[in-house]
């Protein structure tokens, strides 16, 4: 069994090195299981190349069969110790900072309350790219991506949409406005997430489609800081409705909609599509079902769970 595990992680990484990693075997370990494997077979389930490594033919074949194997496996496994009924174990999730702090918290606290057996692990990442990366690489189960993610090796379901609104704070010009048009926008010193952030992007691509090149105060992948930064007046910036909801209530900071224009974004679940551990599976179900509230917070609402 454990050469067939080791042949998915080589099959879903297309890299002995990250296999290894993942697998926690040394490089030479994972090597010579798959030969093992391909003589056992009479043939080559990998083609070798420069960087990393393809299926071959045979090897795509075999995968059908593996993840079969191995997930028929796990499910008996589960039912025989009995966790098919109560899931038991970790789940590790990443996500960027701002997510976690910001969205998810109630609903990992109401998952937590109502699945004792489960453990959750967080890991933050900067990136959307980086999420997929430990997903991919063993290093986390599920993830949360505000980027289109594409890879045969993974699951990706939508959970809602979002939007970016101009932040200003209490006292600036604009924050009696309800909206302002990107020719006020333009007159002023951006705070923004750092480069390679989806945020980031998203906004780079906005302004870049209008030709417009506002100027920079200020870079951070730090949401808390960068509305503490808008608070003083050190600038504005553009954030998603729901990570200043709290401030915007207590009147810390104002929330503009710009004039003919909607600056959205898609943020999914992400995990691995073939083989996922019950309490992932129970993890999923549970974001799952709350799908419609996680919308709800995301235009700016309260998440009730």
């Amino acid at each position: 069994m454990s050469h067939l595990k080791t042949f998915r992680a080589v099959a879903e990484t297309l890299n002995f090195t990250r296999a290894a990693e993942r697998l926690h075997l040394t490089q030479s370990a994972v090597s010579h299981q798959i030969k093992a494997l391909e003589e056992e077979l009479g043939e080559p389930l990998f083609i070798r190349a420069k960087r990393g490594v393809k299926l071959s033919q045979a090897g795509k074949m075999a995968l059908e069969y593996v993840e079969r194997i191995l997930d028929d496996a796990e499910a008996l496994r589960e039912k025989i110790s009995g966790r098919e009924r109560s899931a038991v174990g970790r789940v590790r999730v990443a996500a960027a900072t701002q997510a976690l702090v910001h969205l998810f918290v109630p609903l990992f606290e109401s998952f937590m309350d109502t699945h004792p057996g489960i453990d959750l692990a967080f890991r933050t990442t900067v990136s959307t790219e980086q999420t997929v990366a430990d997903i991919l690489n063993g290093a986390a189960d599920v993830g949360f991506a505000s980027l289109a993610v594409y890879s045969p090796n993974l699951q990706v379901t939508k959970l809602f949409d979002d939007e970016l609104v101009l932040i200003v704070s209490k006292d600036h010009r604009l924050a009696k406005k309800k909206a302002t048009s990107v020719g006020e926008i333009e007159k002023e010193k951006l705070i923004l997430f750092e480069r390679g952030a989806s945020i980031r992007r998203a906004t780079d691509q906005f302004f870049g489609q209008l030709g417009v090149r506002p100027e920079l105060a200020l870079e951070s992948n730090d949401t808390y800081f960068i509305k503490r930064m808008v608070e003083r007046g050190l600038g504005v910036s553009l954030l998603p409705a729901w990570s200043v909801r709290d401030e915007v209530i207590e009147g810390k900071l104002s929330k503009l909609q710009i004039s003919g224009h909607r600056l959205t974004r898609s943020v999914s679940l992400v995990s691995l599509g073939k083989f996922q551990s019950s309490p992932t599976r129970a993890f999923i179900e549970f974001i799952l079902r709350h799908k419609n509230r996680l919308q709800e917070m995301a235009v700016g609402g309260e998440l009730k769970v």
